[in-house]
């Protein structure tokens, strides 16, 4: 079997916690380690298992993962959990695979613009890093799962729109480059349900088998958007606790969609979670209490569970 069907089981929904790393790229303030610790732990007691906990940076340009080495290790100590971290140049990608983290996540831009914008680097040499990454694995006795994930694919705040055939030209040249596995992101919260649907419908059947989506609640559709990926066969979806995160390129815009709605979207259309709901959303007070001046989002949050009737499907 093969590290993504143990990681991503075709039978059930996945939802990997990006808090730690999207949720936290824009802040001014951050939680220690040991608060960060705390979060891991109390969604992990909360029945979370895949978890996003930073990016290999240097700590002079992002010092709020300065300490991913310590959460994928603490991650590694949680049973049955697993981690996930941004590389996004070669040095990130050695780093990478000198630590236990279970996925190393690659980015590639939909659009050549946001490309040299975001990462000043041309979509070619980005397929390169994946193509590096996927050589290490291949090479090393560690087997992480190497993601490559294309930005801006629902549209591109500075390219504008985004042709769906570049997309999934951009996919399979990143799965022939050795990519375990794709995700699309809405960075910018462009995208609606109709557009989510076609794009993973589309991407269900280039890749054959598990894909990520990404979404954003920029304009209040993420949850929506969600609910169309499900429905055309996404699997494995991306949320944030409290909705933390943003996009440097959408200035003011909300950040993920709220893992707590997201969770609750599955499981009223019949995905199982595995996921308590009430201790995850008392999990937001660790972040809450670290960052105060942050804004947390949630409808779940705001008006609980609807306790007068079974709300599972």
């Amino acid at each position: 079997m093969s590290q993504v069907a143990v990681a991503y089981p075709a039978d059930r929904v996945s939802l990997r916690e990006v808090g730690l790393r999207d949720g936290l790229q824009l802040v001014k303030n951050w939680p220690s380690t040991d608060e960060k610790r705390e979060w891991l732990a109390r969604e992990h007691a909360a029945g979370v298992r895949h978890f996003e906990v930073g990016s290999f940076l240097p700590a002079s340009r992002m010092p709020q993962f300065a300490d991913v080495r310590e959460l994928v290790d603490a991650v590694s100590r949680l049973e049955g959990a697993r981690s996930a971290a941004l590389a996004l140049n070669e040095r990130g990608v050695a780093d990478a695979f000198e630590t236990e983290v279970d996925e190393i996540v690659c980015v590639i831009s939909a659009t050549e613009e946001h490309s040299q914008a975001n990462m000043r680097r041309s979509r070619a040499e980005a397929i390169d890093l994946v193509r590096m990454a996927a050589r290490m694995r291949d090479e090393r006795g560690h087997k992480a799962i190497v993601n490559a994930g294309i930005a801006m694919a629902f549209g591109c705040s500075i390219a504008g729109e985004v042709d769906q055939a570049e997309v999934l030209r951009l996919a399979g040249a990143c799965i022939e480059a050795g990519a375990d596995i794709v995700g699309i992101a809405d960075t910018v919260g462009f995208a609606g349900p109709r557009q989510v649907a076609e794009l993973s419908a589309a991407m269900a059947r280039l890749s054959g088998g598990a894909f990520i989506v990404h979404l954003h609640d920029t304009r209040g559709m993420g949850i929506a958007n969600a609910s169309a990926a499900l429905d055309a066969g996404c699997r494995v979806l991306d949320g944030s606790l409290g909705g933390l995160g943003g996009c440097p390129f959408a200035p003011g815009a909300t950040g993920n969609v709220v893992f707590e709605d997201l969770v609750f979207l599955c499981e009223t259309k019949g995905f199982a979670t595995g996921i308590d709901l009430d201790a995850l959303a008392a999990a937001r007070s660790v972040p809450k209490h670290a960052m105060p001046e942050e804004k947390f989002y949630g409808a779940i949050a705001r008006a609980g569970l609807p306790r007068a009737l079974d709300w599972r499907a």
